[in-house]
């Protein structure tokens, strides 16, 4: 027996898509679930003709297609589909939209800070500092709005390429030092001198350690923030790395450690905060399992709070044989800061020295070290008056950046040296050997924090925007360049060729040739001038596409005077500048 053919209110009712058959004189005959579940104003659809498409807005706000079509008995068909942004334009979208936001936040910001360098009253200077503190959390919520959108596009693609965990760690710890500093925190960092090279996203673990360090600093009011990382376990060419961010805040209630990685998601002593959005650890979450890794909290016995990353990673390069420079040595550390006297120990440990730690001067001077001990001894505790070291030890101070300008006194009172926190175990090791008198081998890596000079290099500025070339001019200048100005990409090659620079700054979104299509033009004519990308386009996959187009570096706005600062010392050379050509430059 033939079955009976499926009537027009059966297939409606079969669909899942939202559907409804209509009568010729623009009744309403059947509607199956979907439809009744958008809302859709049936008078609006009554009279949709063949090939003639109509958008309705549903009940939950998603905007839906609809189409009709004509069956053979007169009835009419109309479908609906949810006009879904298809993923390239959503990527699309999510970029255009971190750089209009970016680029207006950008101005305001800079010229925030170069309005804070004038001279201004008591009550203007309150002023400032507000809407400084407004503009850095509205650009937070930016940041991590976009990102989070961008996360759950599922379009997260990992880069890997070989990596130093220790490395990640010390520049992640010199990032958020300026921050940690101006709350009167202390932020360090310590590894394991046996850790492999592993082939890793540096972008993507830098913005969970950024996320995870910088929410350890946003919510500890005393003491300060500690970074780590250790190797869980090791089996055919991988290591399980556990990073760790342990701070000395009041820590997280045992009800909340699940629901704090929650977007949106705040503790009871979050609540109110003008400064949280609740969605940092909510990106932390996502790059954890975009890793195929896990993320989660406890709470050290010591107090505080310890957040974790784990993941696996592939070794790239095994790790090279401990450096034992400091084997025989025996190092005092004298801070009352435990954040720093544990960093400072545990690097000692690594290059094969002992560490004795003491929380006082009295402490150490009652302390039972050997004759030939060298003191590291944290600024907050040194002597006052004439600043003499520990019972004539050989001794260094520890210095935050901001307080170079005691080295001399320091020196002049007998110290061997100095050392800029978040120390640096490569400048630790030297200055430790130094103040010994034993030798040392000078290292390749000058730490640029303890240097105060300007920079005088000839600097190409492509930027079209009108005001964030003034504030890029105008932070560039203040450390010692001398800077043209192109407006477009066109320009910039021109000026590029005929002219001779030590840095470009390449803005990417410019009228005419984009910084990438500029950059990969320069590349292929043989320029060979660091070409840094300045970009309001501040995710993982922009920061790649410019790296690929031949770009050396990325440096995202709104511009830190720090990270332009460090960016300048990162690319500077010897021997720079031969006489130039005449370009064609912006006013």
């Amino acid at each position: 027996m033939v079955p009976p053919m499926a009537s027009a209110e059966d297939i409606v009712l079969a669909l899942e898509a939202p559907a409804a058959l209509f009568d010729g004189a623009g009744q309403l005959v059947r509607a199956n679930t979907a439809f009744d579940l958008t809302a859709a104003p049936v008078e609006r659809l009554a009279d949709l003709t063949d090939g003639a498409p109509r958008e309705t807005l549903a009940a939950d706000g998603a905007l839906v297609t609809w189409t009709a079509r004509d069956l053979p008995d007169g009835m009419r068909l109309v479908t609906g589909r949810a006009a879904r942004m298809g993923l390239d334009q959503r990527e699309q979208y999510l970029a255009s939209m971190s750089h209009e936001l970016r680029t207006p936040l950008n101005g305001v910001l800079g010229m925030a800070g170069l309005l804070a360098d004038t001279r201004l009253a008591a009550d203007q200077q309150a002023y400032l500092a507000t809407l400084q503190d407004c503009g850095e959390h509205l650009l937070g919520l930016v940041n991590d709005i976009l990102d989070l959108a961008r996360l759950d596009s599922g379009q997260l693609t990992l880069h890997p390429a070989p990596l130093a965990p220790k490395a990640l760690l010390q520049s992640t710890a010199e990032l958020l030092s300026p921050r940690a500093h101006d709350k009167g925190l202390e932020i360090a960092w310590a590894a394991p001198a046996d850790l492999p090279t592993v082939l890793a996203d540096e972008g993507r673990l830098r913005q969970v350690l950024f996320n995870l360090a910088g929410n350890a600093v946003k919510f500890t009011e005393a003491g300060g923030v500690l970074l780590g990382v250790e190797a869980r376990a090791r089996s055919d060419g991988r290591v399980t790395l556990r990073f760790t961010v342990t701070d000395t805040g009041p820590g997280v209630p045992e009800a909340d450690r699940d629901r704090i990685f929650e977007a949106f998601a705040q503790t009871d002593g979050h609540v109110g905060r003008t400064d949280s959005s609740g969605l940092g650890l909510a990106i932390v979450r996502r790059l954890a399992a975009a890793h195929a890794g896990i993320a989660g909290l406890d709470n050290p016995p010591e107090g505080g709070a310890r957040f974790w990353f784990e993941a696996g990673f592939e070794i790239a390069a095994a790790a090279a044989a401990p450096e034992r420079a400091l084997a025989g040595k025996t190092v005092m550390v004298v801070c009352a800061n435990a954040v720093v006297s544990r960093a400072a120990a545990e690097q000692v440990r690594s290059a094969g020295g002992v560490a004795l730690t003491f929380a006082s001067l009295a402490e150490a001077d009652q302390a039972n070290a050997p004759d030939d001990a060298v003191v590291l001894m944290d600024h907050a505790l040194a002597p006052r008056g004439p600043r003499k070291p520990l019972a004539g030890r050989p001794s260094v101070v520890l210095l935050a950046p901001e307080q170079r300008g005691s080295i001399g006194r320091y020196r002049a009172g007998g110290f061997a040296g100095y050392l800029i926190k978040p120390l640096r175990d490569v400048s630790l090791i030297e200055r430790l050997l130094a103040a010994s008198g034993a030798p040392a081998t000078p290292s390749s890596s000058q730490d640029e924090r303890a240097t105060a000079g300007q920079i005088k290099a000839r600097v190409l500025l492509a930027e079209d925007n009108p005001v964030n070339a003034i504030l890029a001019r105008s932070l560039l200048e203040r450390e010692g360049c001398s800077v043209d100005r192109v407006a477009s990409g066109e320009d910039a090659v021109a000026a590029a060729l005929s002219g001779a620079y030590d840095l470009i700054f390449m803005d990417q979104r410019m009228p005419g040739l984009s910084g990438r299509d500029a950059a990969r033009t320069l590349r292929e004519r043989g320029c060979r001038t660091a070409i840094i990308a300045l970009t309001a386009d501040a995710f993982e996959e922009d920061r790649q596409a410019c790296l690929a187009a031949g770009m050396d570096d990325f440096l995202t706005k709104p511009l830190q005077p720090a990270a332009l600062k460090l960016m300048l010392r990162r690319w500077s050379r010897a021997g720079w500048t031969p006489a130039r050509e005449k370009a064609k430059l912006a006013s």
